[in-house]
């Protein structure tokens, strides 16, 4: 028995038997039982401020989830797949460019299997863990621009968690389909991310948003009626004189979901530079946006202090750039998923430890010695 998902682009046509039907559906009921602690739904604390120590708790809740889903991957990943012989792990080793060890029995060769996978999820999500990070320093600009109170905030990172989850989905689904109807793509998507790579590296800070003249305030002010006379308002929609408006709060959600749009492009063609499996692209990039919005509490204004960051992502993106154009000749010297993961690990502790060590001098400071 199985179940048939979606639309079918470029005539790929994705199906879910009964393991697979259950592994997702436990999936889900985890994100949505984990999104309900994390709002506070159990201990009734939707409408308090987020503290250092519950963001703390629940950034660490998630970032552990998103690691023991390597166990799940390592142990159930073949089940996803329908592997049962060695001609399945054949199929997916042409299928998803994969390159596995297939000398031995039937046994050896599903851990070889197993074991790539999990890593092959493990330096995905630690890679789209990172790029939220990126994803948090605009969001942080854009709350900043827009005067959003701390349950503002928490609200719109709430829902706007929801819409990257869905937003994510499709482009990992249609993504999934192009690259494999169309081989060529991913070199495309290797000559985006090396000049994603490269304009990362050479931007200058994010300046200030002009919170009037803002494209999507422009667009809202146009076409809907928009109230903006409570800057505490914290609902999306009100009614006043028997008409509906739309509220700061609500602009300011599609404005955050858009600039997750934005990152999806770089990150998701990112992702599918170190796997071409669609289940594990999925999985590594909703662990890793689920934690985003305690993340987010938890570094507040101090993510300033983690500037490095941004060159080592950068970094990270040229690398998988360059090895999507040269996945055959890396295949050939022997590269694996494991220099995978240690290459990105690599980077991202070198550029946390220099922030850490080598602390930059804030604006105000300078502005403050140069005055």
């Amino acid at each position: 028995m199985g179940f048939y998902i979606g639309p079918r682009p470029f005539g790929v046509t994705f199906a879910l038997g009964m393991t697979q039907f259950v592994f997702l559906g436990l999936f889900g009921l985890v994100l949505m039982v984990g999104m309900l602690w994390d709002l506070g739904v159990f201990n009734k604390s939707v409408h308090d401020e987020v503290t250092a120590k519950q963001a703390l708790k629940h950034t660490a809740v998630w970032f552990s989830v998103g690691l023991l889903m390597t166990l799940a991957i390592y142990y159930f990943h073949d089940n996803l797949q329908s592997i049962e012989s060695l001609q399945d792990i054949r199929d997916y080793s042409v299928k998803y460019k994969v390159r596995l060890n297939m000398a031995g029995n039937f046994d050896d060769v599903l851990h070889e299997f197993s074991k790539t996978s999990a890593v092959g999820y493990l330096s995905g999500f630690l890679l789209e863990y990172a790029l939220s990070v990126d994803n948090l320093f605009v969001i942080l600009l854009i709350f900043q621009s827009f005067r959003m109170n701390g349950e503002n905030q928490k609200r719109i990172l709430v829902w706007g968690v929801i819409g990257a989850i869905i937003l994510r989905f499709l482009f990992i689904y249609l993504g999934s389909a192009m690259v494999s109807k169309f081989e060529w793509v991913m070199y495309g998507f290797g000559v985006f991310l090396m000049y994603s790579g490269f304009k990362m590296l050479l931007s200058q800070e994010e300046e200030a948003i002009d919170s009037e003249k803002h494209p999507v305030v422009k667009f809202a002010r146009k076409w809907f009626r928009v109230d903006a006379s409570n800057s505490e308002e914290t609902r999306f929609f009100i009614k006043k004189d028997h008409a509906w408006y739309i509220t700061i709060p609500f602009i300011v959600l599609i404005i955050v979901d858009i600039t997750d749009v934005v990152f999806a492009v770089d990150s998701v063609p990112a992702v599918f530079g170190v796997t071409r499996d669609p289940y594990i692209v999925f999985f590594s990039n909703i662990f890793a946006v689920m934690g985003l919005r305690s993340l987010y509490f938890l570094l507040g204004a101090g993510m300033e202090q983690f500037y490095s960051l941004k060159y080592g992502l950068s970094m990270i993106l040229v690398y998988i750039g360059l090895k999507m154009l040269l996945e055959h000749y890396a295949q050939e010297m022997g590269f694996t998923a494991i220099h995978n993961l240690a290459i990105i690990v690599g980077i991202l502790g070198i550029s946390i430890f220099w922030s850490i060590w080598f602390p930059q001098v804030h604006t105000e400071e300078k502005n403050r010695v140069e005055s």
